[in-house]
């Protein structure tokens, strides 16, 4: 029996995303597309993988098994290629980090430009906290940066997770502004991000904790966008610390909110992996808006 490893990743991928049609989409791919290739695999495995349920797909206990020892089966085949395109054991390879918009700026990028290897590259994924679990365990990314709001406990005992620090959740005002916390600004307008969101939720209640229903005149899923508006003096906002970038001219007030940002790969990623999470963790240390 030889097991394709293609196949196998898009078996994987329907364990960690349920359906046939969020696998096509991960792989770009149409759902028939990728019904034909995992009916392939079964013939391949002279096994049956997958049963149909009304008009979804599930796995069997069978293709159960066969798609968590795929995960291990593709990091180790990931990990012998990076080995066998440097043998003076440099990190070499393509590692994919997927992480949040603010984490993006403010840790990713300054981490891999610090990282010091020739051989070694590294993709970046946008990647709301929701969805990065999910891409991690499809092994669509290698590592992630992500919020414990969305990592659900207990972890899967195949995922390291790795603290980077806190977060602390500001109000967003234009300069000389005189608002000293959320319940001075009840009258103002409001830039929110888009309805259903993290932020959009959390702003929603301490406003109402606060005892008002904020006057929303902006939605936008871009933090850029959010301290444009802001800076003109079109509204305030309540942000991350780390999506509020130095370069706009708006005035933050800590409130008594944090969200902690960990990192997280799969358990026995190879070095060029570990090389990365480093990075991520150093930069972390270094930026004063990260509390520990």
């Amino acid at each position: 029996m030889t097991l394709n490893p293609w196949r196998l990743r898009l078996l994987s991928q329907l364990d960690a995303l349920g359906t046939v049609r969020a696998v096509a989409q991960a792989a770009n791919l149409s759902a028939s597309s990728v019904s034909q290739q995992l009916a392939v695999l079964e013939s391949e495995t002279r096994t049956q993988l997958l049963e149909r349920t009304g008009r979804r797909v599930r796995l069997t206990s069978a293709g159960l098994i066969l798609a968590r020892r795929a995960r291990s089966i593709l990091d180790q085949m990931d990990a012998v290629e990076a080995e066998l395109r440097d043998l003076s054991q440099e990190p070499s390879g393509l590692i994919r980090l997927g992480g949040f918009q603010s984490s993006i700026h403010t840790l990713a990028v300054p981490a891999i430009q610090r990282l010091g290897h020739p051989h070694l590259h590294v993709e970046l994924v946008e990647l709301e906290p929701h969805a990065s679990m999910p891409a991690l365990l499809a092994g669509e990314v290698d590592v992630i940066i992500t919020t414990t709001d969305f990592v659900e406990l207990p972890v899967p005992q195949d995922i390291d997770v790795v603290p980077l620090g806190q977060d602390p959740i500001v109000l967003v005002t234009p300069p000389n502004h005189p608002a000293a916390d959320i319940g001075h600004c009840k009258d103002e307008p409001w830039a929110f991000d888009i309805p259903g969101s993290y932020m959009a939720n959390l702003a929603t209640r301490l406003c109402r904790q606060a005892g008002f229903e904020p006057r929303v005149v902006g939605r936008f899923s871009n933090y850029m966008l959010t301290l444009k508006h802001v800076e003109a003096g079109l509204a305030v906002a309540v942000l991350p610390a780390l999506a509020v970038d130095r370069r706009f001219d708006v005035v933050t007030k800590e409130l008594p909110v944090t969200r902690r940002i960990t990192a997280a790969v799969r358990r026995g990623s190879r070095a060029a992996i570990t090389v990365v999470l480093d990075a991520l963790h150093t930069r972390s240390q270094s930026d004063e808006r990260v509390t520990r």
